[in-house]
């Protein structure tokens, strides 16, 4: 009789440490499908510069430094490697800010400031980054998940 018992709570002590591995991967699944969310979307903005650049070049002649900043700021993105996610945000970051001196210098030139074109593109900018937005809240949470799950008793034990 003690033999059963002791069997089934050895079972069902099985049991639990699968169902708790279960959640773990799918935690950290959902983690990496975030991060995966907000790379694809930052890499449609960084497919959308050169856009932005070639429309603005033409009506900012003088403007020469800012454009090539985006540029470069552009191509430092391209080359973080995909796992970089530290290295990602600070090349995106530097990126966004060329980009809002991009359109802030734009405010000065009417003429481009009117083009279909421009505002085409800055429309696509503009909804870019909302979704770069919610992808990135997105991530946050599933993080936050596997965080909570790794850290906290009894998961950190399977977490290891």
């Amino acid at each position: 009789m003690t033999t059963l018992i002791v069997l089934g709570l050895l079972v069902l002590l099985g049991v639990y440490v699968v169902s708790l591995y279960n959640r773990l991967v799918k935690a950290r699944q959902m983690a990496k499908e975030g991060w995966s969310g907000i790379d694809v979307q930052l890499k449609r903005r960084a497919d959308l510069v050169p856009n932005l650049v070639e429309t603005v070049k033409g009506y900012m002649t003088h403007e020469r430094e800012t454009l090539e900043a985006v540029t470069r700021m552009r191509a430092q993105v391209g080359a973080v490697p995909a796992g970089d996610v530290e290295g990602r945000a600070k090349a995106e970051g530097l990126l966004g800010q060329a980009i809002g001196r991009l359109l802030a210098v734009a405010e000065n030139y009417p003429d481009l400031k009117a083009s279909a074109n421009f505002n085409q593109l800055q429309g696509e900018l503009s909804g870019l980054e909302n979704e770069i937005q919610m992808a990135r809240r997105y991530y946050n949470g599933a993080a936050r998940e596997l965080n909570v799950l790794v850290e906290s008793f009894p998961s950190n034990l399977v977490a290891g």
